[in-house]
């Protein structure tokens, strides 16, 4: 992200003496990626960041594989996953690789503790609910359709709406996620082709400074353990910040697809790029306009990666059998395609009202067993007439 922004106070010049009205100065924090090469945030503290009172390590996180068997073509009925726990906690790992990890929580209750993930960025995306993403940068409202992006250092809490469902699909990244590179020009500005630009970034809105004292639990995520961290002043404590490193949402409603006279790619709904993989929306759009035209997709082999597909509503063109909250899963090294007659029955078609997201990797993916207690194991079949 490359969206300048600020909330707060703040010196008019940064490393510099910052008094609070008792005339101790405030406690400076930059935040940033890549090294002090990457973009970042300074963030203004009434208390340091760095008074630990207690660490306790909460346990291991150990993603149980299966078996390696015979690469097939996978799908996976997730909206059967019972909802359970808080929006970390009740995450169900589904598949994974070195450089991400595909999960589905349906939470129940709010976060009494507060979050960061180490070792990378995260993409929260809200299929049902809403609520508040809660941070050091401040109140970020969610809604359906969101894509809520952590950036690796937030600090944070899901709280959501009470009697209101909630049903997510996480992307955890080693790594950082962002905007496409194409779709920015030399300056980190959106450029006018792309398919989303600034006005449609929501930052934090509202900044809520807290300076009470008791017992604040932060739980950090680093390799394959987490480990708590207890503070005796709450850890949202920050008076002012800015820079361009912080959460924000973008729905996917605001996502403007490219279309064209024949069928465009998938590389043509990307929508973030990450560490080994790439995030595209498939949103309601017009079909293709050549006049013989065939609106539907191509069969394909993905040489390089693997796609998996999250299906949120509307009818997939190319697809029987699949209900909201499906997730398929074509690896590489064999074709496919759309299923018998989605291809011919596709002609004339004049637009479509999909809404799926879609996850391509260019290393294998592993599943979890907790997948396969998902998994419809006929769809490998599907394609015979």
């Amino acid at each position: 992200m490359t969206y300048y922004y600020k909330l707060g106070k703040i010196p008019h010049k940064r490393h510099t003496q910052f008094y609070q009205p008792d005339g101790s100065l405030y406690h400076e924090e930059l935040i940033g990626i890549r090294g002090f090469s990457g973009i970042q945030s300074l963030l203004y503290h009434l208390h340091p960041p760095t008074q630990i009172h207690k660490i306790l390590l909460e346990g291991t996180v150990d993603i149980p594989y299966e078996e390696l068997g015979p690469l097939r073509q996978r799908h996976l009925r997730t909206a059967t996953v019972v909802s359970n726990g808080d929006a970390v906690a009740g995450r169900i790992p589904l598949m994974a690789n070195a450089d991400v990890c595909i999960s589905v929580v349906k939470p129940t209750s709010l976060m009494s503790y507060w979050y960061r993930f180490a070792q990378g960025d995260e993409v929260i995306f809200i299929h049902e609910g809403s609520g508040v993403l809660e941070s050091q940068y401040g109140i970020l409202r969610y809604r359906q359709g969101d894509y809520l992006v952590i950036p690796t250092g937030v600090l944070w809490r899901i709280l959501p709406d009470a009697d209101i469902e909630q049903r997510m699909l996480v992307i955890e990244a080693n790594g950082h996620i962002e905007p496409p590179t194409r779709y920015l020009n030399r300056y980190g500005q959106f450029l006018e082709h792309a398919p989303y630009n600034e006005r449609d970034i929501r930052p934090p809105d509202e900044l809520v400074t807290h300076d009470e004292t008791g017992e604040f639990e932060v739980r950090v995520k680093a390799g394959n353990r987490i480990t708590r961290y207890f503070y005796h002043c709450h850890p949202l404590d920050v008076v002012g910040w800015d820079g361009h490193l912080y959460p924000f949402a973008f729905n996917i409603e605001d996502f403007e697809p490219i279309t064209g006279r024949i069928h465009q790619p998938p590389t043509a709904h990307q929508t973030f790029e990450g560490p080994g993989f790439v995030v595209c929306s498939f949103v309601p759009r017009l079909f293709d306009y050549h006049p013989i035209a065939i609106p539907s997709p191509y069969n394909h082999s993905n040489v390089d990666s693997d796609e998996v597909i999250y299906y949120v509503a509307g009818n997939f063109m190319s697809r029987k059998g699949i209900e909201s909250a499906s997730i398929t899963i074509h690896p590489g090294g064999i074709p496919h395609g759309p299923h018998p007659g989605m291809y011919e029955g596709s002609i004339g078609k004049e637009r479509t009202n999909e809404l799926a997201v879609m996850i391509d990797t260019f290393h294998p993916l592993r599943l979890t067993k907790y997948a396969l207690q998902l998994e419809d194991k006929d769809y490998a079949y599907s394609w015979i007439s």
